[in-house]
């Protein structure tokens, strides 16, 4: 099996979120797919099969098949450009399907955009709000009451969580498994936690314990539920942004947002990508 390792959302040829990718003829059982995922110990690796007219994909993270990883898919544009050549390519999920471009941009790295699965985004009780804001050591008097904390989907579930001060979002502790208990009582894939920074830049953290992962350094699943939620508040900042992600982990990610003004549509998610190494396995 050769697992491709590539970062997705690099900035300036460093950092980024590295992924496994790992093209079939057919895929491996559930539980090898699980043992790949945790032996490669990335927060996800995906898994592609060629079809008629596109590709198959499944992402699993070390723990947990997910149902929608955007920094994996961003990975694997990288690997179907590198052997197939620039263009579309559509991804079939495990619910509904999506489209990817892939651009050239250097000699083993390319501009990948996903265009992510619909998004709808929810208000979530106070009770669960403040459970979870426990584990952070935090208050509701540490949000930015400008942006209401809401569930956010694009193909999975994240709570949105703003924060008014950029030092609380650098601190950012919690313990691992109470709070993952709490996100799997709600289907929650990560937190993002997240600061303004101006009407077109948001810093980003994305704890994703339910995956067996501290933090997340880029999260292309919850940029495309942002988006979303920003167009469900009637955010008056802009239909396009991007988010810094994984600056307070030394590993600098750059994600550029864009969606349209149709309520539900999916939203475009673009980064860059640079290639770490293969492993035959």
């Amino acid at each position: 099996m050769e697992i491709q390792k590539i970062a997705a959302f690099s900035q300036n040829n460093k950092g980024g979120n590295p992924a496994g990718v790992v093209l079939c003829n057919e895929f491996p059982t559930d539980k090898d797919m699980l043992k790949t995922a945790k032996q490669v110990g990335y927060s996800e690796t995906a898994f592609l099969k060629q079809i008629s007219d596109g590709w198959r994909v499944r992402y699993f993270a070390p723990e947990m098949e997910v149902p929608f990883c955007g920094h994996a898919t961003i990975a694997s544009g990288a690997v179907l450009g590198k052997r197939f050549g620039k263009g579309d390519y559509k991804f079939i999920l495990n619910s509904g399907e999506i489209k990817v471009k892939v651009e050239k941009f250097g000699t083993d790295s390319f501009t990948v955009t996903l265009r992510s699965p619909e998004t709808w985004s929810k208000p979530v009780p106070q009770e669960y709000v403040n459970k979870i804001l426990t584990e952070f050591n935090l208050t509701t008097d540490n949000l930015d009451a400008d942006f209401p904390v809401r569930f956010a989907f694009a193909g999975a579930k994240h709570l949105i969580l703003f924060l008014k001060d950029r030092k609380k979002l650098a601190e950012m502790a919690y313990h691992f498994e109470r709070l993952k208990n709490l996100m799997q009582k709600e289907g929650v894939v990560t937190i993002n936690l997240l600061w303004r920074a101006s009407k077109k830049l948001f810093y980003s953290r994305n704890p994703f314990p339910t995956g067996g992962v501290i933090e997340d350094p880029a999260t292309g699943a919850a940029a495309a539920a942002l988006g979303g939620y920003l167009r469900d508040i009637n955010w008056q900042g802009g239909n396009n942004f991007d988010v810094l992600q994984g600056t307070d982990m030394g590993c600098p990610s750059h994600l550029s947002v864009e969606f349209s003004e149709t309520v539900g549509e999916g939203v475009k998610v673009t980064g860059e990508t640079r290639q770490i190494s293969e492993v035959n396995g």
